[in-house]
């Protein structure tokens, strides 16, 4: 199944909660939410309570992806703010297998992720473990980004690790993700697909039904 994810970050903040109707009223059925503290990656976003407001506001999956140090500190706080997917960095933590199980028991998917310079393989002690595999595109930290060329080897190589143990699970990609490029995502074996600026900069509804275009033609 292909999914959007679209990212918040690229989202105008002074009309937050009427995009999100936009994108909900679009069709997609994810919002994905990046969460950055300032020392994991240099820039700050913003955390439980922006999170816990728009909750309030649309029934949307919330993908919520920690750019964070030591994300095991608030995972309880994000799971009670309304995340239904929590994604975190496999940079970012001594043990990545314990957070997954701490996720799981609060009833929550599970997502590792990936930065570029990271090998593919850091994910196969944890394949059979996590909901999700998140294949950084860019540099985590800020949007507008470039889709950097080698993530494309990147997330075929994943989508084998995976086939090879038999597991069927979601390939996320982020960053550079536009409609006229996402077919090389989706080709190499991405299914989950984060787009900001392709989504939030112009009209948020005509440019979801082009990527739900390109997921379709995709499928011919």
């Amino acid at each position: 199944m292909l999914i959007l994810s679209p990212s918040i970050l690229a989202a105008d903040f002074s009309v937050l909660g009427k995009q999100i109707k936009e994108v909900e009223a679009a069709g997609t059925g994810y919002l994905h939410i990046d969460v950055m503290d300032g020392c994991f990656v240099s820039s700050i976003s913003f955390g439980m309570p922006v999170i816990q407001s728009i909750r309030k506001t649309t029934d949307l999956i919330f993908d919520v992806h920690l750019m964070i140090e030591r994300p095991e500190r608030y995972v309880e706080e994000f799971a009670a703010a309304g995340a239904d997917i929590i994604t975190f960095h496999i940079e970012a933590t001594e043990d990545p297998a314990a957070l997954i199980h701490k996720i799981h028991d609060l009833q929550l998917k599970a997502g590792l992720a990936l930065k570029p310079a990271t090998p593919v393989s850091a994910m196969i002690p944890y394949a059979d473990m996590l909901d999700m595999l998140l294949v950084m595109t860019v540099e985590p930290g800020f949007g507008g980004q470039d889709y950097l060329p080698e993530s494309t080897g990147r997330i075929a190589e994943a989508k084998r690790i995976f086939e090879a143990r038999e597991l069927a699970k979601d390939i996320q990609v982020d960053g550079g993700i536009r409609a006229d490029n996402v077919h090389v995502a989706l080709e190499a074996g991405a299914n989950v697909i984060v787009a900001g600026s392709a989504v939030f900069q112009g009209d948020i509804g005509k440019n979801i039904e082009k990527m739900q275009k390109a997921f379709l033609d995709f499928g011919k």
